[in-house]
């Protein structure tokens, strides 16, 4: 903050004034502030944001580096060689551990960054008036005099001083502790109370579990109760997924299994080739040192960071990156059909009265377009209506626009609504009529209102209409007919028929609309509205049927969903016959029926477990039977992802394998509850990070499959020269180099490739199937053994020609490099073929990579200080030419190792 405000005085107790004494000390209005003022504050006050909790000192990270046992190993090795007297291998191997842990250091700063910029990226929104009209900010432009608008689901953005309340309940546990939402209103209260009894007051970071209200922004920033006491500071995400916890496990087995092998490699040298202790020593902290994989968990951290950031680009913004392994998994994905399946541009198509039938002109947001009469006998259309000659038309129009909390601006010369879709649509399809919404509000003002709740599945409003008291219904017309008695005709109420209604119901639901019922009731007497006037008595106005047409790419979405072994099932609030209707359209495989929440609830949980694998589409569903539907999924054995936008999916969010979290429509409280946040609402971006989580892990394998035999080739290269008595072909210090060159520049490149082409037509990942499989051991032994007959090969083959043991080691050391830089290539697709233009160059990154580990080869074997460091010789032509031969061998060899994999293991390509 640049100055202190009004909002930081720590004197002015808020919430022990009126509602006009606040508004006054905040020199605002129940209109709000205009927009020039709003930014004369915000550079006066500064940004509505706190300062972050720092992450661990720089000095902790890096010293973190080494709490590793295989970097601990190194460390020990070199003070054990530096008391021999291998002054210049010691300093090797901790130059070698120093860059290892550099790299982990800089990586690990990195990821909080991306962390840190994803959180941004996850700011809330606020809804706020400015310049007496509705609008949305990012919550950081709030200042103090701003009136926002909050409701069920919504992070508050800011201490209010409440000035306008409709049943508000906020769950205050982060502030006060109190552990059960807390009730509000807007009168004051003593100027000694508690905080956690501040009943006219909200709370930053509070969450809204019930109501809507309006409040006056007091206090932003680190001015906020919850911004003096910190209690929003969160530390940094840790970064230590499940894979990389399974890579520590497996670091320990590895460094067990390579300290018994060197100490017995060096027993037997000593014992069999009477050896002196110090150079069986030495031997075996070479082999120790070149079998360490020292680079592998800073390249897995890099490959998971890299995903995180490719799918932030896609619109999928990774929460809590043990997402990015699970999403590989997923089996099933239960999606929301409004705004995800669908492309959430609500529209009004038709209104049925119980006399008059019409269809409605326009698609889209711009109030353009005519009313048509259509005929209940033939089903014609007549030519365009007035709307002076449908007086329950106009009477069905207001009742739409004033049961309603949506706002039709037109911002940038484009129309935008401010608020629920849907109730968005019916405000359009008044103005289509030239009802101003605006006006008719004034003129009908609102006295008091019952929020929509999913569990009562309607909303009710109250207003004065001149000397009388009236009520507004809208809700699921199922639910709406329920509570209706009458129906107003032209001849005046009549009793209900529910048959005719439901019928009528249907017929717009079998053309993908979803219908809403709008109902009225007169009120007596001078009580609160409660849900107990509105349940009986009501008389039904009519329905109204809304289309939302289907995303053109969630159709694609849901085909490679098909193809990948992912199950999509669309979970809605509308009628049973719409979402059949959409799920046709959208391509689903199981649309003979769906599933409505009563039948759901009628089920015992081992009955839902049954027939969850047969049923794709769930209508009239709440939020609690998404529950259920994960938990009967789970039972199953299925991994399943589910979406939500609202305070009660929370629980569904929390129990799915990953829940997805709207960022556009969904509230605080379920992104605070999901791993991943859509920042485009669209079903297809959870297919691409599905993809892209799959593609992360399929990169972490193949980097692994290819370091592994490096390290493997060296380590029995060292093993067998000890236990047969002849030279190392390898020392430790090359062995450290060609460790480092192999993992940190080559084994790098792998975590940039794009995906093989298969890669959605494979069956969803066993979670439980181990990182290293039968298959992927097997390749390391057997690349491993490749890679140590070529190394021998060259070792022996220069040595029998006369050359110096120095040349010798040089030519094996470039062998061992250049045979991985061939088994890169081949690495690009695990069984697959490379044999192809596209396979061998079809990567810049690898190619790049091997061009670097050409100039580091190069420097290793002709540059006098590299020569004297590594004790390397300069090769002649004939000896890269030997060199690029093998090296061809074992790119062909695995070659045709993959050809037999496709051959006689088929399965193994969608594995």
């Amino acid at each position: 903050m640049n100055s202190a405000s009004p909002a930081a005085d720590k004197h002015v107790r808020w919430h022990a004034l009126s509602e006009e004494e606040a508004l006054h000390q905040q020199s605002s209005s129940h209109v709000g502030l205009s927009s020039q003022e709003a930014q004369e504050r915000l550079a006066r006050y500064g940004e509505n944001r706190l300062q972050r909790a720092q992450g661990r000192p720089w000095y902790r990270r890096l010293l973190a580096q080494f709490a590793n046992i295989l970097m601990l190993i190194l460390l020990v090795a070199a003070v054990a060689s530096f008391l021999l007297g291998h002054l210049i291998d010691a300093a090797a191997i901790v130059g070698v551990v120093v860059i290892i842990a550099l790299i982990g250091f800089f990586q690990e700063g990195k990821a909080e960054q991306a962390l840190d910029s994803i959180r941004h990226m996850l700011s809330p929104q606020a809804n706020v008036l400015r310049d007496g009209k509705r609008t949305t900010v990012p919550a950081e432009a709030l200042v103090p005099g701003d009136i926002v608008l909050i409701e069920s689901g919504d992070r508050v953005p800011a201490d209010v001083r409440l000035v306008e309340v409709r049943r508000l309940r906020t769950e205050e546990a982060a502030l006060t502790g109190e552990s059960v939402p807390v009730d509000k209103q807007a009168a004051l209260v003593g100027e000694n109370t508690d905080l956690a009894e501040r009943n006219s007051m909200a709370f930053a970071s509070t969450i809204v579990v019930q109501g809507n209200a309006r409040g006056l922004v007091v206090a932003t920033g680190a001015h906020t109760e919850i911004g003096k006491i910190s209690e929003l500071l969160r530390s940094v995400e840790k970064i230590k997924t499940p894979l990389l916890q399974q890579l520590d496990r497996a670091g320990r087995v590895l460094a067990v299994f390579i300290l018994a092998a060197a100490g017995l490699t060096a027993l037997l040298g000593t014992l069999i080739h009477q050896q002196p202790a110090s150079d069986m020593f030495m031997a075996a902290v070479g082999l120790a040192v070149a079998a360490i994989p020292e680079g592998l968990p800073a390249i897995v951290t890099i490959g998971l960071a890299l995903g995180v950031q490719r799918m932030a680009k896609r619109q999928a913004i990774i929460r809590r990156l043990p997402a990015v392994e699970t999403l590989g998994s997923i089996s099933t994905i239960f999606s929301d059909k409004t705004g995800t399946l669908t492309r959430n541009e609500m529209t009004a198509q038709a209104i049925w009265l119980a006399d008059e039938r019409f269809t409605i002109d326009g698609i889209g947001f711009v109030p353009e377009g005519g009313f048509h009469r259509v005929s209940l006998s033939q089903g014609a259309l007549n030519t365009p209506i007035e709307l002076k000659e449908t007086p329950a038309l106009t009477h069905f129009l207001h009742a739409g626009a004033l049961c309603n909390d949506a706002e039709l601006h037109c911002v940038e010369e484009r129309y935008q609504v401010f608020g629920d879709p849907t109730e968005g649509a019916m405000v359009v399809a008044s103005e289509k009529a030239g009802i101003v919404t605006q006006t008719i509000r004034q003129q009908y003002p609102r006295i008091d209102a019952i929020p929509f709740d999913s569990e009562y599945k309607y909303m009710a409003t109250l207003h004065a209409m001149g000397e009388t008291r009236r009520v507004f219904v809208k809700g699921a017309p199922d639910r709406i007919i329920e509570m209706c008695s009458q129906v107003a005709t032209k001849e005046g109420e009549q009793p209900i028929e529910q048959a005719v209604w439901e019928a009528r119901i249907q017929e717009l639901s079998s053309q993908g609309l979803r219908v809403l019922a709008i109902a009225d009731k007169t009120m007596e007497g001078q009580e609160p509205l409660d849900h107990q006037h509105v349940q009986t008595g009501l008389r039904l106005l009519g329905i109204i049927g809304l289309l939302d047409p289907p995303r053109q790419e969630a159709i694609e979405a849901v085909r490679r969903c098909q193809l990948a072994g992912i199950r999509p099932v669309m979970i809605t609030g509308d009628h049973a016959a719409t979402a059949l209707a959409i799920a046709k359209q959208l391509g689903f495989s199981q649309t003979d029926k769906a599933l409505t929440g009563r039948e759901m609830e009628a089920m015992t949980d081992s009955e839902l477990e049954a027939i969850i694998l047969e049923v794709d589409v769930f209508a009239r569903a709440s939020p609690e039977h998404k529950l259920r539907l994960v938990k009967a999924m789970q039972a199953r054995g299925g991994v399943c992802s589910m979406t939500g936008d609202g305070v009660n999916d929370g629980p569904a969010l929390k129990r799915a394998d990953v829940g997805v979290a709207m960022g556009i429509q969904g509230t605080e409280a379920a992104k605070d509850a999901s791993e991943m946040v859509l920042a485009d609402d669209n079903f297809a971006t959870i297919v691409r990070a599905i993809e892209e989580g799959r593609k992360v892990y399929d990169n972490i394998r193949k980097t692994i499959t290819f370091i592994l035999p490096t390290n493997g080739a060296q380590g029995l290269a060292i093993m067998l020269a000890v236990l047969a008595g002849s030279t190392l072909p390898v020392t430790p210090l090359q062995a450290l180099w060609v460790n480092m060159v192999v993992a940190i520049t080559l084994g790098l490149a792998l975590a940039f490739e794009s995906g093989e082409k298969n890669l959605m037509q494979r069956k969803p990942r066993d979670p439980r199937a181990p990182l290293l499989d039968m298959f992927l051991l097997w390749r390391v032994v057997f690349v491993s053994t490749l890679l140590l007959v070529c190394v021998f090969g060259m070792f022996s083959g220069l040595v029998a020609q006369g050359g110096s043991v120095e040349l010798a080691r040089t030519g094996a050391v470039n062998m061992l490099v250049a045979g991985s830089a061939a088994y890169l290539i081949n690495s690009r697709y695990l069984l697959n073929s490379t044999l192809s233009f596209q396979g061998i160059f079809g990567s810049k990154p690898v190619w790049l990579a091997i061009a670097v580990v050409m100039v580091l080869q190069f420097s290793f074997t002709y540059l006098p200080f590299m020569q004297f460091i590594f004790a390397s010789e300069g090769l002649s032509f004939f000896h890269w030419c030997a060199i690029l031969i093998m090296s061809m061998s074992v790119y062909v060899v695995i070659e045709l190792e993959k050809a037999a994999w496709r051959r006689f293991s088929p399965d193994a390509l969608i594995q």
